[in-house]
């Protein structure tokens, strides 16, 4: 049994019955759709024509919300549905960058993910979907694809069928019917500008409880699209009506805790890279500062973690409840096993154990490389944000960590004295990290990209909504003065101004990485 929906565009006249009585028959509360009807004008008045496509969970084969989602809240049933269990949902929102149709939304009642679930409570007693039932022109058409004998089936079988987003191996089980290209790519009917229904004061979804709460910020970021290149020509695909943009789920939490992870792992990498130089050993008070920011900014990296959860309440679910195969548990797991070894380290040194203190050291830096990268991993199984599977962004995390490690090391210096050795060889890893970064950014943003969405994402950072902070925030302050400052004989106050520079910059560039591609329209 594998449960599907046939959309027969052939038919659909855009009466939005589908989505009241979605709506009305599960409850969703008001600023989000669980399915909803999508228009998109062509052609130059009077010789006009209108679509109408409704839009809503693939239900996929190879669902990527389920493989993200740490606490197994969404999963994939025998009969192919793929359904969620709000008890279980932290709101770490990780399923809204995974999904690539846009399906997925927080309910802004009960900060949960939420989306279509095929209406299961009605097919488990032998009912069809709503908006199939109240479908007035039949055109939704729901049942079971691998019966021979079912209508879908035979409507796959028999007519010109498309899906979107073939390209992302998901293989969805929702079929078009004579799709109109233009309004199932985002990229040929862009969001240039307003339309109906494209903003509303109470935010969407996330944003909502920032606008119950009085907070200032009810309606999230707009799409960057608008930015890129030029308007809409005359006649051109041009979208009129749609659901409301869902706006940036993830905030500057995110970029906060990757920055605070990469202080904490550079800072005792550089620990670890120093202790096997005995030529340029490190003092026993350098080496504790070292330990000491590692574990300090490890711990501000599980409080950002929590703080971006829309259900912090239920963050032990994470140990408790995990899905291994999600990179949130595989890297919960990671920052938990670097702070056992920090521990471990900080043990074997105090009590002068030299064993215990050499596994923690070996072990801990073992741990640290991992927390230093793993964060690609987890982006990178985002299927939806294509701008983050970039095979360059482990190297970019790990180049970031050293950035960071090293300005904290510098400023350290300034309160623990350094020889002078040890001084120079920190600049030299300092400035061969600047280089490289500068080197990987300009890959990621001006090399060849997998697809639109992932080329749009890198105008925003080049030259659209976002140029300002990485221009000025991640490449001059952040990479371009701090080279400098470390291949010029310098004073220790320049180098500490040049330090704080570093540190803001790796701040600056996590956060247009994050915040690029979820600017991209996904439907």
């Amino acid at each position: 049994m594998n449960y599907g929906f046939v959309i027969d565009a052939r038919k659909c006249i855009g009466c939005h019955a589908c989505s009241v009585a979605c709506k009305s028959e599960n409850q969703v509360p008001l600023g989000v759709n669980r399915t909803w009807v999508k228009y998109v004008e062509k052609g130059t008045f009077p010789d006009t024509r209108r679509y109408f496509t409704v839009l809503r969970c693939n239900h996929c084969e190879e669902p990527p919300c389920v493989d993200i989602c740490p606490v197994e809240a969404l999963h994939k049933r025998p009969d192919g549905i793929v359904d969620f269990d709000s008890r279980r949902c932290i709101g770490c929102k990780a399923c809204a960058q995974a999904c690539p149709y846009n399906s997925v939304y927080i309910d802004p009642e009960t900060q949960t993910t939420a989306k279509c679930s095929y209406c299961s409570h009605r097919v488990e007693i032998g009912l069809k979907p709503a908006c199939t039932v109240i479908c007035p022109q039949q055109a939704i058409i729901s049942g079971d694809l691998d019966d021979p004998q079912s209508e879908i089936s035979k409507l796959v079988a028999n007519e010109r069928t498309v899906v979107r987003k073939p390209e992302k191996g998901t293989s969805p089980n929702v079929f078009y019917i004579n799709g109109d290209g233009a309004s199932l790519d985002p990229f040929q009917a862009p969001e240039e500008g307003a339309y109906m229904w494209s903003a509303q004061s109470r935010g969407v979804g996330h944003f909502a409880k920032h606008a119950v709460h009085g907070e200032g910020h009810g309606v999230p970021d707009q799409s960057a699209a608008g930015s890129h290149g030029a308007k809409t020509k005359a006649g051109a695909p041009r979208r009129v009506y749609d659901a409301p943009s869902k706006g940036s789920v993830w905030g500057w939490e995110v970029p906060a805790y990757v920055w605070s992870k990469a202080v904490s792992a550079g800072a005792f990498l550089l620990l670890f890279a120093f202790a096997l130089l005995p030529d340029v050993a490190l003092s026993p008070a350098m080496q504790w500062g070292l330990w000491a920011i590692s574990l300090v900014f490890l711990a501000l990296t599980g409080g950002f973690l929590v703080k971006d959860l829309d259900r912090p309440d239920r963050f032990s679910s994470v140990m408790l409840r995990p899905q291994f195969g999600s990179w949130l548990v595989r890297g919960g797991l990671t920052i938990t096993g670097y702070g056992a070894f920090l521990a471990l380290w900080g043990a074997g040194t105090w009590f002068s154990l030299p064993l215990l203190a050499s596994a923690g050291l070996w072990g801990g830096a073992a741990m640290a490389l991992l927390t230093a990268v793993y964060t690609a991993f987890l982006f990178g199984s985002a299927k939806g944000r294509d701008f983050w599977q970039s095979p360059m962004l482990s190297l970019h995390m790990l180049l970031n960590s050293v950035i960071a490690g090293g300005a904290a090391m510098t400023l350290l210096s300034l309160f623990i004295g350094i020889n002078e050795g040890a001084a120079g060889q920190l600049k030299m890893v300092l400035a061969g990290a600047f280089v490289l970064h500068l080197i990987v950014m300009a890959t990621e943003l001006y090399g060849r990209h997998p697809s639109v969405g992932a080329e749009r994402a890198a105008e925003a950072i080049r030259s659209g909504s976002l140029k300002r902070d990485f221009w000025y925030g991640s490449v001059l302050l952040g990479n371009l003065l701090p080279l400098l400052a470390v291949l010029v004989p310098t004073g220790s106050l320049t180098l500490a101004v040049a330090s704080i520079f570093a540190l803001g910059g790796v701040f600056y560039t996590e956060k247009v990485w994050v915040k690029a591609p979820q600017t991209i329209s996904l439907s």
